[in-house]
């Protein structure tokens, strides 16, 4: 009988998970797999269960908790045959949304069941992978402080938002995309976007593909004041392609040098990481579990 393991989160993310295991029990009950349970103790524990989870031969690992956890368990599933499900509980779910998975988690469960598999791209900054994006800037500086915040949630989100707003400023930075020349620019957001979505439905690379092999590096640059809820409509819209102030470009690797270390965010999990970030697609390392309309 094929295995399948459940990692549940307790306390990430958004919205009570008590009732998951009873829903997943009875959705698998007819199944021809032996589904399993376990809890996170603390960060970094969700990837040890799934590396080990992969090594074991468990033909799929259900992440249950938020888009931390979520990249955790993807982790610890890289460059194996064990397959990712979701079962969304976080604030933005941008790997969930990406792939199609219900937010309602007895819809996320039933698509499960009924799924089918495919591979998708990662990326790594350093020795670190990441599924959705990677940024730096704005979107890293609200993702430090929202990180900091008591509370969770879109309106949370908004309101560190319009904080950091008020005292941002933009950066420059010297990029080199594959053996290309290296080229300036000033940037008010700049993004190394895997999936076209931060979560939320977000879009900040509406046109990034999760197989093509390719990292969509999207930038935003400064732009006037009265021009920001312009902008913030068509990030949310997913029409930044037309925005004049708006550019992506693609490769397969890209190196970002800017003066000095700082924030930078994974999956939306802030790190401090150095002056200079060597970032490469991990082609198709990553198996996951679709829902069939997908």
């Amino acid at each position: 009988m094929k295995r399948a393991l459940a990692i549940i989160n307790p306390i990430s993310g958004t919205g009570s998970k008590r009732s998951v295991p009873e829903l997943l029990g009875r959705a698998y009950q007819d199944t021809p797999f032996e589904l399993f349970f376990t809890y996170t103790r603390e960060a970094g524990h969700a990837e040890e269960l799934a590396r080990r989870a992969a090594a074991e031969g468990y033909d799929h690992v259900i992440a249950v908790g938020g888009d931390g956890t979520v990249n955790e368990v993807a982790r610890g599933l890289l460059h194996s045959s064990t397959a990712l499900g979701i079962i969304p509980k976080g604030s933005g779910n941008g790997l969930a949304r990406t792939l199609g998975i219900p937010m309602n988690a007895e819809q996320a469960i039933s698509a499960l069941v009924g799924a089918q598999r495919a591979g998708i791209d990662a990326c790594q900054v350093g020795d670190r992978p990441f599924f959705c994006t990677c940024g730096m800037g704005f979107d890293a500086a609200v993702s430090w402080s929202f990180a900091e915040a008591d509370k969770r949630g879109p309106m949370t989100y908004l309101q560190t938002m319009v904080s950091e707003y008020r005292s941002f400023s933009p950066d420059s930075y010297r990029v080199t995309l594959d053996e290309g020349e290296p080229f300036e620019t000033e940037a008010f957001v700049l993004v190394l976007a895997n999936a076209s979505q931060y979560g939320n439905n977000a879009y900040i690379a509406p046109a990034a593909d999760l197989s093509d092999g390719l990292i969509d590096l999207a930038i935003i640059r400064p732009f006037p004041v009265l021009e920001a809820a312009v902008v913030l409509g068509d990030l949310m819209l997913g029409r930044l392609e037309g925005n004049k102030h708006y550019e992506t470009l693609r490769a397969r690797r890209v190196r970002i040098e800017r003066g000095a270390a700082g924030p930078v965010h994974l999956d939306g999990e802030p790190f401090e990481l150095g002056a200079t970030l060597e970032v490469e697609v991990l082609p198709l390392a990553l198996q996951v579990l679709l829902p069939q309309q997908s």
